[in-house]
Order: structure tokens, then C-alpha cells, then sequence
């Protein structure tokens, strides 16, 4: 077993040396020419859509000219060019590092909105989308790091440019992130814990407001009150559900 494990190991590290020489090839292939040039070269496929390339050159320089005057430029185009070309992995792991070592540069409200949007592209399926599988009760970790990126951009760079977008995809976000945990409050009521259910519910009422879910939220509520025996609460949520959905079944 242990040589077995050793074994196992020395694979991954072999994958994984191969990947970076693959990665230092590929740059190899890159022209010798200046920063600029190069620069100019990376605009080009970027323009036309030819991210991978685009990434190439980048890297490139990048590598050769780690503290040159266009340096954090490249690297927010190397963030652009990873989310175009479906590399979340890569442009998270590039926007993580970059506000780390530049927390005060002018566009890291660019960096919050280009990670933010990576984010919720790892949870866009178009395969589940188009054959209409429910995904809500899979755990939106995702979602949950985009929202609180685009909750920065709103509350620390109100007058930035990507501010109102941020404020518009927070709504859509909280629509998602309410449904899973009306989901996981459907899952403890069939296992009768009415208790667990009922914290799950009122949390979507108390953090997601607005959004379409706070109705069954309430609805859920009432039901696990009335099922715990706590006449007081059950009857507050109801008050709470006739103010807001007057036409509820539920209300008399």
C-alpha cells in the first residue's frame, strides 16, 4: 500500500512538471521582441477572439518582464483573456494575486468584477440548463464568492463603472442563492426536522429580501412552526406573509 501511494505521488508530480513545461514551451514560442511589441501582438488576439493566443503572448510577458511599466496591465488582460477562454481556475487563481500584492491599484474594482464573473461561469452548465435539471440543491459556492466580489464593487467603489451591473447580477444571485436554501429546508422537513427547516427559511427572509423565494420562505416557516408547537411564531409569519402576499393560499 505505501509503495502504491508513493507511486501515486510520483504520477501527479510527473502531471504536474509536464503541465508547467508544457505551460514554458509555449511561451518559448513567443518572439523575442519588446515588451511593447509583444503587448500590441496580445491586444490583436484579444480583439479577435483568439484568447488561447492572446494568453500566449501575455504569459510571455508576463515571464520576461515581471516589473515592466505595462505589468499590471497584462495581467488584468491575462485575467480577461482566462474567463473568455474558460480557464476559471487560472483567472481566479491570477485575480486572487493580483489584489493581493496590489491592493490599492486604481482597478481593483476591474479585478472584484472580472473574478466575480468567473465565478458564476463555473455554475453556467449549458448541457444541465438545456435539459432543464434543477440545480438548486447543489451547494452555490460559487455564486456566494461572486455575490460578496460584486457587494465590494457597490460598497467600497459606489462610482465605479462596473457598480450598477454589480447591483443588477446581486439580485439575480440572491434569487439563487434563496432557492438552494429553500432547497435544503424542503430536504429537512421530509427528514422532519421542522426546526433545522424553519432557521433555513427565516434566514432567506432575513438575508434575501427582496427576491421571488421569501414567499415559500414564510410559507415554510409557518408550516414548521405549527409542526413544532410554536403557536407565537407560527402566527408572526403569517402576519408577515398577509402584509406582503395578500393573496397567498394561506391567508385567510
Amino acid at each position: 500500500m505505501e509503495k502504491l501511494t508513493v507511486k501515486i505521488i510520483l504520477t501527479v508530480l510527473a502531471l504536474a512538471l509536464t503541465g508547467c513545461s508544457s505551460s514554458e514551451s509555449e511561451i518559448d514560442k513567443v518572439p523575442d521582441k519588446s515588451a511593447q511589441a509583444l503587448f500590441v501582438d496580445a491586444r490583436a488576439a484579444l480583439d479577435n477572439g483568439l484568447y488561447q493566443k492572446a494568453i500566449q503572448i501575455l504569459g510571455a510577458i508576463d515571464s520576461r518582464f515581471p516589473f515592466g511599466p505595462i505589468s499590471h496591465q497584462v495581467q488584468l488582460d491575462l485575467i480577461y483573456a482566462y474567463y473568455k477562454s474558460g480557464d476559471a481556475a487560472q483567472g481566479i487563481a491570477l485575480a486572487d494575486r493580483f489584489l493581493r500584492l496590489n491592493p490599492n491599484n486604481s482597478n481593483v474594482d476591474y479585478v472584484y468584477y472580472m473574478r466575480a464573473l468567473i465565478n458564476i461561469s463555473t455554475e453556467e452548465n449549458l448541457f444541465q440548463d438545456l435539459a432543464g435539471i434543477d440545480r438548486t440543491d447543489r451547494d452555490p459556492e460559487a455564486s456566494r464568492s461572486a455575490f460578496n466580489d460584486f457587494k465590494s464593487i457597490v460598497t467600497d467603489f459606489p462610482d465605479s463603472k462596473y457598480a450598477a451591473d454589480s447591483r443588477k447580477r446581486m439580485i439575480s444571485i440572491k434569487s439563487r442563492l434563496a432557492k438552494y436554501e429553500i432547497a435544503v429546508a424542503k430536504y429537512y422537513i421530509k427528514r422532519e426536522a421542522y426546526a433545522s427547516a424553519a432557521n433555513r427559511a427565516r434566514y432567506v427572509v432575513e438575508y434575501f429580501s427582496p427576491s421571488p423565494e421569501i414567499e415559500q420562505a414564510l410559507e415554510i416557516m409557518i408550516e414548521c412552526y405549527g409542526n413544532l408547537g410554536l403557536a407565537d411564531l407560527k402566527k408572526n409569519a403569517m402576519q408577515v406573509l398577509a402584509a406582503n402576499f395578500p393573496n397567498n393560499k394561506l391567508v385567510e
